[in-house]
C-alpha cells in the first residue's frame, strides 16, 4: 500500500462505509466512493472523495466504479432486520457482492476487503463468546438479513479459494458518530437517551466503536491472510447493561421493565401480518424476537493477534455517538 494509491469503497453513505472511508482517507489514500441515487449523502460531506453511481443491482456500472483501483472495499448491504421481498435481498448481499468481487479481479484490483457480519458466524450453546471457528447451525440464522449474510460470505470464500485476494472482516454491533439512518441499534441508544425506551427485551451483544471497525477494514487489507475472516468486535454486554450505561452518559433513568419473550409472540406475529399488508417496517417481529434468545457475544482474539486490532471499551463508543446525536440536534 502506497500515498495517494485508489481505493473503491461501497456503501459510503452509510454509518460503516462512511466510517471505512474516512479512515482511508487519513491513512492518505485516494478514495472513491459509491452511491446509489438518491441516497442519503450526508455522511461524503466534508470527505474529499469522489463519488460514483453504483447499483449492485446494475452491474453494467462496476468496471467504470473499479477503473484504476487498486483495492476494494466492498461494505454496502441490505441491512434490514425486516423485509417485505427476501429475494431482492439477497440479489443485492449475494449476488451483487458476487458479481462485484468478480469485477474487482477482471479490473485488475490487486486486493479485497469484504465486510460479512457477525451475523454470518456461529453461537456457542452456552452463552459464552464465539468466534471465527464456532460451528454454525441453522437455528443460529434466524431472519433473512442473517442468512442471506451467511449465504455471501460462503460464496465470497469461493472466489478467495479459487485465487482472488479477498480478506472478509465481520464486524458485531458498531456504535459511535455518523448513524445517520440510524442503524437498529443506534435508535435504541438514542431512544434510552431521550427517556424513550420504557421496557425492553434483554439479550447479549457485542459493542464497538464504529471507527475502531474501520481501523480494522485497514488493519485487514495490511495485514489480513486471504481467504481467512476476522471479528471486528468490542466489548460484550447484556442489552440491560447497554441501556444503563447510556442512561449514566445521557443523564437518564435506565428503563427498568424487562420483558418476557413468549407472552410478546402473538402481537409480534400480529405487527408482522399488518407490516405485509402495509409495507411499513414493524416494531417487532418473531424473527427478532428469536434472535433476541441468543447470546450474541464475540471474541476479537484473531483480529487481535493477526492484524494488530485495538478496540476501545463500550462506554467510548456510546459517548461519542450520544455527542454525535446531540450536535444533529437529535437530543435536546
Amino acid at each position: 500500500m502506497a500515498q495517494g494509491d485508489l481505493v473503491l469503497v461501497t456503501g459510503a453513505t452509510g454509518f460503516v462505509g462512511a466510517a471505512v472511508a474516512r479512515t482511508l482517507r487519513q491513512a492518505g489514500l485516494t478514495v472513491r466512493v459509491t452511491a446509489r441515487a438518491g441516497s442519503d449523502t450526508r455522511n461524503l460531506k466534508g470527505l474529499g472523495a469522489q463519488i460514483v453511481a453504483l447499483d449492485l443491482n446494475d452491474p453494467a456500472g462496476f468496471a467504470p466504479a473499479l477503473a484504476g483501483c487498486r483495492y476494494l472495499f466492498h461494505v454496502a448491504a441490505d441491512y434490514r432486520l425486516w423485509v417485505p421481498d427476501v429475494a431482492a435481498m439477497r440479489r443485492v448481499n449475494i449476488d451483487g457482492s458476487v458479481a462485484l468481487l468478480r469485477a474487482a479481479a477482471a479490473a485488475g484490483v490487486e486486493r479485497s476487503v469484504y465486510t460479512s457480519s457477525v451475523a454470518a458466524l456461529g453461537l456457542t450453546d452456552d452463552g459464552s463468546p464465539a468466534d471465527e471457528r464456532t460451528p454454525v447451525k441453522p437455528a443460529h440464522h434466524v431472519g433473512a438479513y442473517k442468512q442471506s449474510k451467511y449465504d455471501a460470505e460462503q460464496a465470497v470464500r469461493a472466489l478467495a479459494a479459487a485465487g482472488q485476494q479477498i480478506v472478509i472482516v465481520n464486524p458485531s454491533t458498531p456504535v459511535g458518530p455518523g448513524d445517520v439512518k440510524p442503524t437498529p441499534t443506534g435508535q435504541m441508544i438514542l431512544d434510552a437517551a431521550r427517556g424513550k425506551m420504557p421496557a425492553y427485551v434483554d439479550t447479549g451483544l457485542n459493542v464497538v466503536h464504529v471507527d475502531d471497525v474501520a481501523a480494522g477494514h485497514l488493519l485487514a487489507l495490511e495485514k489480513g491472510r486471504s481467504g481467512e475472516a476476522y471479528i471486528l468486535g468490542g466489548e460484550d454486554l447484556m442489552l440491560g447493561e447497554l441501556f444503563a450505561l447510556v442512561a449514566r452518559l445521557a443523564g437518564r433513568r435506565p428503563p427498568r421493565l424487562r420483558l418476557p419473550i413468549a407472552p410478546l409472540m402473538p402481537l409480534a406475529w400480529a405487527m408482522e401480518r399488518v407490516a405485509e399488508l402495509t409495507g411499513k417496517t414493524p416494531l417487532m417481529t418473531p424473527d427478532i424476537l428469536r434472535m433476541a434468545r441468543k447470546t450474541m457475544f464475540f471474541s476479537s482474539a484473531k483480529a487481535r493477534a493477526e492484524l494488530g486490532y485495538a478496540p476501545r471499551p463500550a462506554e467510548a463508543a456510546v459517548a461519542d455517538a450520544l455527542a454525535w446525536f446531540r450536535a444533529e440536534g437529535l437530543l435536546a
